[in-house]
């Protein structure tokens, strides 16, 4: 019987991270810029319409600045921890240390859903504006060719929808795979350019609808609960944080590239919070720019800021914003596929996950098979599954991803008062403990549909601990 709670020591893992194999090359700037590509995404170009049109209308706003909170929160925590565990393999490695093998391999099998599922769903909503883009320019791809074959809907459950396979968003993930095979410094420097592209569209449309911002569709800032748990109204407002909570999971990202940042200990805690501050000003500037431009009830659709932008009259810069978010896109879908292959790398060097796993390019020097495994699974997903399964599942995992972390904060504080602690989460232990309440708080108010998945899903992953991990696990055969 395995011993579920065995944990790994701390100054083991220092001295993993000082004899890494992968390479440093990551300074602070490409860090912050690496939670920027991966939180300005699909979250910002596709989620916002859904949210305001079905569940909080104008008060987008209100569920920004409430999942901004629980991330906030989670993001101090993830700058402590990750200054003084500058270990690939983010809450799964700081969960190793504090809560026990067990609990760790549950996190790691969580947080496939947030990156590996995360840049499968973000491929959908690439595919969606490509399509759209390509179709402007007098290009049409076949709708067999470009949506999912499956489709799900509350009270009637899966069905087909007709289509073949989502062709484009396959190609991308396949393509940013490749990339990412070939080393990280150089996906580092196209995903700087991308930010900066996606950045400068943003800002674009802001200053474009400020003067075309018709305060009526403010009013009702919240609009009437329909009757119906999570349909506007207060509990619409939860429910739309933890659906847009999917816009905020790039940051923690950043924490998966520790062991190829020169400087862990400083640059971490900078990448981390930076590119959650600049995300969360942007993110409520364009709610309410938005739901001033479009009545809330006209944003249902795949492009709601292309959509506003057409509402201005400026149709010039249609074409400008659907090229920012397929590059804004592109560059979430480097980021996760980027983070999945290290938390594999890091549970392979735990003896959790096969040998394979672990392998590191003799040239390239990134771990290449686990990174090609990602991207298959990621291109079945991507090419069968539509965005609204996907995304809600993403939100669900993590959220409790962040939960573990503040968490391991308390824990680790406890136990190791005398650490050394470069970054030190303030006012604790009141941050972590609303971290935690505000990620489980926001989870109560995702559907049953998603929570029935996550189950599923946990269920596959404990089997498969304890059929193949606990066996192979370098921390149980230590305790023989």
């Amino acid at each position: 019987m395995a011993n579920l709670t065995a944990r790994k020591p701390l100054n083991e893992l220092l001295q993993a991270a000082h004899g890494s194999e992968l390479k440093r090359t990551l300074g602070a700037m490409n860090l912050v810029f690496l939670g920027i590509g991966a939180i300005i995404g699909a979250g910002i170009f596709v989620l916002t319409g859904e949210v305001a049109s079905q569940y909080a209308g104008p008060a987008i706003v209100i569920s920004f600045v409430v999942a901004a909170f629980a991330c906030a929160c989670a993001g101090l925590c993830y700058a402590e921890l990750a200054s003084m565990i500058p270990i690939a393999g983010s809450v799964y490695t700081y969960s190793y240390t504090t809560v026990g093998e067990f609990f760790a391999w549950v996190i790691g099998w969580d947080l496939i859903i947030e990156y590996l599922f995360a840049a499968s769903t973000v491929s959908v909503g690439w595919s969606g504006y490509i399509v759209s883009f390509l179709k402007s320019a007098g290009i049409s791809i076949p709708d067999a060719l470009t949506n999912a074959p499956v489709a799900y809907t509350d009270g009637v459950g899966f069905h087909a929808t007709g289509a073949l396979i989502n062709l484009p968003a396959i190609f991308i993930v396949l393509a940013v795979t490749t990339l990412l095979v070939f080393g990280v410094q150089e996906s580092a420097r196209f995903n700087n350019i991308i930010v900066a592209i996606k950045t400068t569209v943003i800002v674009l449309f802001l200053v474009a609808g400020i003067s075309f911002i018709n305060t009526a569709n403010w009013v009702p800032f919240i609009p009437e609960n329909t009757g119906e748990f999570g349909h506007f109204g207060w509990t619409g407002i939860f429910r739309g944080a933890a659906v847009i909570f999917f816009a905020y999971i790039g940051f923690d990202a950043v924490s998966t590239a520790a062991q190829e940042a020169k400087n862990p200990q400083r640059d971490l805690p900078i990448g981390i919070l930076g590119s959650l501050a600049v995300c969360t000003v942007l993110y409520i500037l364009v709610g309410l720019v938005l739901t001033g431009l479009v009545p809330y009830p006209k944003l249902a659709v795949p492009d709601p800021i292309a959509v506003g932008i057409d509402a201005t009259g400026l149709t010039w810069l249609s074409p400008l914003i659907k090229l920012g978010a397929i590059a804004g896109l592109s560059s979430v879908i480097l980021v996760m596929l980027l983070g999945q292959p290290r938390i594999f790398f890091t549970m392979a060097n735990d003896g959790l996950l096969p040998p394979a796993f672990s392998k590191v390019h003799p040239r390239f020097k990134t771990p290449y098979i686990s990174t090609i495994i990602t991207g298959i699974v990621a291109m079945v997903l991507a090419g069968v599954f539509p965005i609204g399964i996907l995304s809600k599942l993403v939100s669900l995992g993590t959220l409790l991803a962040f939960a573990m972390v503040c968490l391991a904060v308390l824990l680790l504080r406890r136990r190791e008062p005398d650490l050394q602690r470069p970054f030190n989460t303030p006012f604790s232990p009141f941050v972590p403990l609303a971290g935690i309440l505000a990620c489980l708080g926001c989870m109560a108010f995702v559907n049953a549909f998603a929570w029935t998945l996550l189950m599923g899903w946990m269920a596959l992953g404990i089997a498969v601990y304890f059929l193949y991990g606990a066996k192979h696990s370098k921390v149980q055969a230590s305790l023989k």
